[in-house]
């Protein structure tokens, strides 16, 4: 008797889901799921190398592209950017963001340096969030924006393919309001693929206008679902920014 009360609970579990995704759709059950289950989401520290020298190959990058000579590679977060990582699993991306400089790895950016990429997070398929440096260290993470903003990058989007999953987008929800709620000066939320749109405002260092390279990630669905997530925090976006009476276009 337990048993076909239980297969009945979960055939009518599945039935739920499924008509709660064809009637409410993907956007509001993934703000909904997260809702439901509470931020019991832990972060996991994940540290990449970041010795010495890739400090300075970091002060040298802000010295470059922004006209600053900071005396150390901490930031002022104002904005968070998602990203994807157009790679297949966690391992490989952190073997990528692991090592110091490019390495020949990406020749679209080498002519602006070899200090390698990095970012402050990343989260896995299942949603397990990893922390590869500290939260306001600077990473080369997005064009223009580096010294202003803490990244989040989702496993997944290979081939510029739209895969991400719920557990992630609940994971960046939590991440999300957890840097919002640590760092008060955070007033933008945007999506990778956004980036360009902030040049010629207050927010956009970068000095050489010829640097630019095209993004697609993390994708409208994602961004669509996160943002409806956290849309009690009031974060700005490309929008917001490119109507402030401070923009300089």
């Amino acid at each position: 008797m337990y048993k076909r009360y239980s297969s009945i609970v979960q055939l009518k579990s599945r039935e739920i889901f499924f008509l709660a995704l064809k009637f409410v759709g993907p956007v509001l059950l993934f703000s909904l799921i997260s809702v439901s289950c509470g931020t019991g989401e832990k972060i996991i520290d994940s540290p990449i190398s970041f010795s010495a020298n890739r400090i300075e190959l970091t002060k040298e990058y802000i010295h470059q592209h922004y006209g600053i000579t900071p005396k150390d590679i901490s930031i002022v977060p104002k904005i968070i950017v998602l990203h994807w990582t157009a790679i297949g699993t966690y391992d490989s991306t952190f073997a990528v963001f692991n090592k110091e400089t490019l390495e020949g790895s990406r020749p679209e950016l080498a002519s602006a340096g070899q200090l390698n990429v990095s970012i402050q997070f990343v989260v896995d398929r299942d949603g397990t969030i990893h922390r590869l440096m500290p939260e306001t260290w600077m990473a080369r993470h997005c064009i223009g924006l580096n010294y202003e903003s803490i990244g989040v990058e989702n496993v997944g989007g290979v081939n510029d393919k739209d895969d991400l999953t719920a557990a992630q987008v609940k994971s960046d929800i939590y991440l999300v309001r957890y840097l919002v709620k640590k760092y008060p000066t955070i007033e933008y939320l945007i999506g990778h693929m956004e980036y360009m749109d902030f040049e010629g405002t207050p927010l956009w260092l970068e000095k050489d206008p010829n640097y630019h390279t095209m993004k697609y990630d993390p994708g409208e669905r994602f961004m669509e679902a996160v943002r409806e997530g956290v849309k009690d925090l009031h974060l700005k976006g490309v929008t917001q920014i490119l109507n402030e009476p401070t923009n300089l276009k």
